[in-house]
């Protein structure tokens, strides 16, 4: 049976169970003025959650320990015994006869999948009928207990309520449990790099060239200044410079001078900005911007200015996360009460005194958490750097050079063809780390400045 009709099967019984529990429990209700803890549909659903989560749980388990157990019984055969030794040549042929014995496969490299293909076929085929009649079996089970306990007395809301609570739990740990996994991944293997390379060289050096390392000193090859910089000076100065003003300024247009009907239509619009591809923003920064920069540049006499500039990285990166800066100055500007916007009209401040004197000192917390909030992002972003700049790590303040960013590198070094325990492939984890906690620590400073400074009207 395919998954997809056994799955229909079970929610099937699980609709048939809410049925007749509800019939059941509107029988003992029948005829009598009692308050019951639970109603009919309670009763119900309780049935449903007991025929249902029982199947389910033991078929995810067994979608991840089934091809275990197929491969375990091919080996078994006789017709195993022809297999390589275990390695990459037997894993190839078995993956092979799996994808033939699928129905995926067009064809075999090796004759010896075409003989094992028959024996994945059986061997899954008789797995499958194992998991459908353990699933079935457990969705009858789970059925029927739950049927027995619908009883005036038996509470079912308040079991209904802790499986759901139950549920909630395990969604909220799954994310809890993935952020721990990706940060403990990250401390393993940037620890095993700088047991290679001392973190004082990697943090402070100011020479990254990862193509040629020195296997006596690796560390000196490994340094990490020129990418933080880079990082720095296209995610947090010149994308701010472009995104900071028309941000701002986009926002106190649409809170102070626009019309309803404009605002209403404007909105939107600045706020598709932000629902736009990365990668379409790195096109367009690499076939238009960049050249146009690199044109400016040499108009006003840079002779070497690159078409891989930090400007063109920078300047598209601040388009894009404009939207984020408008939309927390809007919010934060429209949450000051109107009274003081009237009391400072009131005493004869022109309406652009009233912005600058009033306004946006009151809202200014908010802007700066969003501001904080948006260099984290800007410095965490990975197609457009990787598409309009440079790999070429530099300490330079001319935005029409070329330079490079921490992500940008991070795409290099894990795209090539080195060892993944060499030092070049455990240097992108170790940038990695360091990233995560720069944004972290942004992110941080950000919800303290707008907790701290924060102010409270009526």
């Amino acid at each position: 049976m395919s998954p997809l009709a056994l799955v229909f099967l079970i929610a099937a019984l699980a609709l048939i169970g809410w049925v007749t529990a509800r019939a059941r429990a509107l029988r003992f209700r029948a005829g009598t003025t009692q308050r019951f803890s639970s109603l009919p549909q309670h009763h119900g659903w309780f049935v449903v959650l007991c025929t249902l989560l029982p199947p389910l749980l033991f078929l995810a388990v067994w979608h991840f320990t089934s091809p275990a157990l197929v491969t375990d019984a091919v080996l078994a055969t006789p017709a195993s015994a022809q297999l390589p030794p275990p390695g990459f040549d037997r894993a190839a042929v078995l993956s092979e006869a799996r994808r033939l014995a699928e129905g995926s496969g067009y064809g075999a490299f090796h004759p010896l999948s075409e003989v094992l293909a028959p024996a994945y076929a059986a061997a899954q085929a008789r797995f499958d009928w194992i998991a459908t009649a353990a699933a079935l079996l457990l969705a009858f089970a789970g059925g029927a207990f739950a049927f027995l306990q619908v009883r005036p007395a038996f509470s079912a809301r308040t079991q209904v309520e802790r499986v759901i609570m139950g549920l909630l739990l395990g969604a909220s740990l799954i994310a809890i449990l993935t952020t721990i996994g990706i940060v403990a991944s990250l401390l393993f293997e940037s620890a095993r790099f700088f047991r290679i390379v001392p973190i004082g060289d990697f943090l402070l050096g100011t020479h990254w060239s990862p193509q040629v390392i020195d296997a006596r000193d690796p560390g000196a090859s490994l340094g990490a200044v020129p990418l933080f910089w880079g990082t720095f000076f296209i995610g947090a100065i010149i994308a701010m410079a472009v995104a900071i003003p028309l941000g701002l300024l986009s926002a106190i247009y649409l809170t102070q001078y626009a019309r309803h009907t404009t605002r209403r239509w404007m909105k939107p619009m600045l706020e598709i900005l932000a629902g736009v591809p990365t990668v379409v923003y790195g096109y367009f920064a690499a076939l238009t911007v960049a050249p146009a920069v690199r044109d400016l540049g040499v108009a006003i006499g840079v002779r070497w200015a690159s078409s891989e500039s930090a400007l063109a990285a920078g300047v598209v990166m601040g388009v894009m996360i404009i939207p984020f800066v408008s939309s927390m100055a809007d919010d934060s500007l429209s949450a000051v009460p109107d009274s003081m916007r009237d009391g400072s009209l009131a005493m004869g401040a022109t309406p652009s005194e009233t912005i600058k004197k009033v306004l946006v000192p009151a809202a200014l917390p908010g802007v700066v958490g969003g501001v904080l909030l948006a260099v984290s992002r800007a410095i965490g972003e990975t197609m457009i750097v990787v598409m309009a700049a440079s790999g070429v790590a530099t300490l330079t303040l001319n935005p029409f050079a070329s330079t490079t960013t921490v992500t940008k590198q991070i795409v290099d070094l894990l795209t090539g063809e080195a060892e993944f325990d060499s030092a070049k492939t455990l240097a992108a984890f170790a940038l990695g780390l360091t990233l995560f906690v720069i944004t972290l620590l942004l992110n941080v400073v950000a919800l303290i400045v707008v907790r701290r400074y924060r102010e409270s009207y009526e």
